[in-house]
């Protein structure tokens, strides 16, 4: 039981502290490197979409779905509405700077 919970409150401290490094990152960002930066969370997105197929793969294959394999599945999902979504945006935001250039 203490293992389990030094696990979690290890856990929990690296993702707190990875929310507020992510804010401090996210916020010092000029405006110009927002496209960028959007392109690479898409392609971190891919990765996961990766991961979850073949973890989804894996689980299914054994003919009785676990747990993993839903929450695979479930994570394929919004990763892939993360990717489409994160490259309507990045299209909409040059598109965006191409109407600039060509005024």
């Amino acid at each position: 039981m203490s293992v389990f919970l030094t696990t979690l409150i290890g856990s929990i401290t690296v993702f707190v502290l990875a929310i507020f490094l992510g804010f401090e990152l996210i916020s010092k960002v000029p405006p110009t490197l927002h496209t960028p930066l959007m392109s690479g969370a898409n392609a971190i997105s891919g990765i996961t979409i990766v991961g979850a197929l073949f973890l989804s793969n894996v689980q299914f294959n054994n003919g009785n779905p676990g747990v993993a394999a839903w929450l695979a599945f479930v994570a394929l999902i919004m990763a892939t509405i993360n990717v489409v979504g994160g490259f309507m945006v990045t299209n909409r935001m040059l598109e965006m700077i191409a109407g600039k250039k060509r005024k």
